[in-house]
């Protein structure tokens, strides 16, 4: 076992399908391991042990999975099934990595600074949530920064061949993808408020106009 990964127990798990319910209500987690060469297999999970990694930890977080106690292998959650109204996890997907074979993941991308288009020019910030990369299990980033003070004007932008990636990673989204940009303000949202503006004054005499004739 690392001393650096979290790790986590897990026990074999027989119950399927709707029987899991009775599961979660006696605070366990229903989950399913794979991984390359190894045999998919269902697991069951302490749920608050489970949400103090998943707290704690980023998307790309190895940590020690241990089922019924035996020899820890190094794993990733893929994939986390949530309620829509608790929004407690329901069931989890663990992937069982190999330390020497690379992966593909999907990386989050995490602006810094200020826009001087969106601070002073009323732009709108857009970028994409993530990009892919290729790196060894205990070489994936958990985040990518992306500076954005040079983001003077609505022309400039960053794209994927602009990002600092760390000299033991891949970069496998197209280089020439956009990765952020700023919005100039909407055409459509500035005609209306010039047209709002005209329309009030009008408005207002008109009802002026009526008060006055009902008043004489």
């Amino acid at each position: 076992m690392s001393p650096a990964r979290p790790a986590l127990a897990a026990d074999s798990r027989e119950l399927t399908g709707k029987h899991v319910q009775r599961l979660r209500r006696a605070g366990k987690l229903p989950a399913v391991v794979f991984g390359h060469g190894v045999p998919s297999s269902n697991v069951t999970l302490d749920a608050h042990d489970f949400e103090l990694i998943r707290k704690h930890s980023g998307a790309n977080t190895l940590f020690d999975l241990m089922v019924d106690g035996g020899r820890p292998t190094p794993a990733l959650v893929r994939g986390v099934q949530i309620h829509p109204v608790t929004r407690r996890p329901l069931h989890v997907d663990l992937f069982a990595v190999r330390m020497n074979e690379e992966m593909v993941v999907d990386v989050p991308i995490v602006t810094t600074g200020e826009s001087p288009a969106v601070a002073n020019g009323g732009g709108t910030l857009n970028h994409v949530d993530s990009v892919k990369v290729r790196a060894l299990p205990d070489h994936l980033p958990q985040v990518i920064e992306v500076a954005i003070e040079g983001l003077k004007g609505w022309d400039d932008a960053i794209y994927a061949r602009d990002l600092a990636i760390p000299a033991d990673v891949t970069l496998v989204t197209d280089p020439d993808e956009l990765v952020v940009r700023v919005l100039p303000p909407r055409v459509e949202e500035a005609v209306e408020a010039i047209e709002a503006e005209t329309v009030a004054p009008a408005e207002s005499t008109e009802t002026s106009a009526a008060t006055a004739a009902s008043e004489g």
